[in-house]
């Protein structure tokens, strides 16, 4: 099995080494294409225009100049152009948890994201921020989970699906599926400048850790590992109202 790593937090964060031991476990054809730095919330941004660097720094190990997302267009685009695609994308281990709205921002989400695009299945591992030194039967515990994702692949891994999990502050922990909750990140800004016309104003990663009942963050302070099946491509119905003549339907399309 061939298994490609990337991350948003830069090639030499701890969580990607974390994950790559795990990886190891499962096999010998491990790749690695991260971001040369931290592009935390970054979202799904790609380099069109700008365009980007992928340069090789070791054995199956890139570094790249670009965002998360174009750490897997190098892959299909270059590094992996005249040879087998990978069979799984694993995207992390993010130093902080990735729930709610965060799917929206991160990086890490951008990975799977992305991979789940060119039709790969993939997961996405967060942890928070204050959670224990990961042990070796932490490291065993994931790559037992990572092997049981592969296995299952065919029941959650079409359509542009991916899987998140949001680890718990230990391991080994229980594991379960959970309800995509409503926590908002951002929710406090420093502004460094500012005159009349002008302000300088940087966005913090602050949250209110705001739980309801089988959430992430309500797992994730049981000690349980959440898993949330995600997908780019849903289409949901749209309600009958908002086509009605009298409302914003047809008539005041122009």
């Amino acid at each position: 099995m061939r298994i490609l790593l990337s991350n948003d937090d830069g090639v030499e964060a701890s969580g990607l080494a974390l994950l790559e031991a795990a990886a190891r476990k499962l096999s010998d054809d491990v790749w690695v294409i991260a971001p040369d730095g931290n592009r935390s919330g970054f979202g799904h941004g790609i380099s069109l225009r700008k365009g980007f660097t992928v340069s090789r720094i070791g054995p199956s190990r890139y570094v790249c100049s670009g965002t998360p997302a174009d750490c897997v267009i190098a892959g299909m685009n270059w590094v992996f152009r005249d040879d087998r695609r990978p069979d799984l994308v694993l995207s992390g281990i993010n130093e902080g948890r990735n729930v709610a709205e965060d799917v929206s921002y991160s990086g890490t989400m951008a990975v799977a994201r992305e991979a789940s695009l060119n039709g790969i299945p993939a997961v996405s591992f967060s942890m928070p921020r204050d959670a224990q030194p990961m042990s070796a039967s932490g490291i065993g515990w994931l790559a037992e989970r990572i092997a049981g994702f592969w296995e299952a692949r065919s029941d959650w891994a079409s359509d542009g699906h991916w899987l998140n999990v949001n680890l718990p502050h230990a391991l080994p922990a229980p594991l379960q599926a959970a309800r995509i909750g409503r926590d908002k990140v951002a929710t406090r800004v420093r502004i460094h400048e500012e005159d009349a016309v002008r302000a300088h104003i940087e966005p913090l990663a602050d949250r209110n850790y705001h739980a309801l009942p089988g959430d992430e963050n309500h797992l994730i302070a049981a000690g349980i590992a959440s898993v949330t099946r995600l997908n780019w491509h849903g289409n949901a119905v749209v309600p009958v109202g908002v086509l009605h003549e009298e409302g914003a339907g047809a008539k005041g399309v122009a």
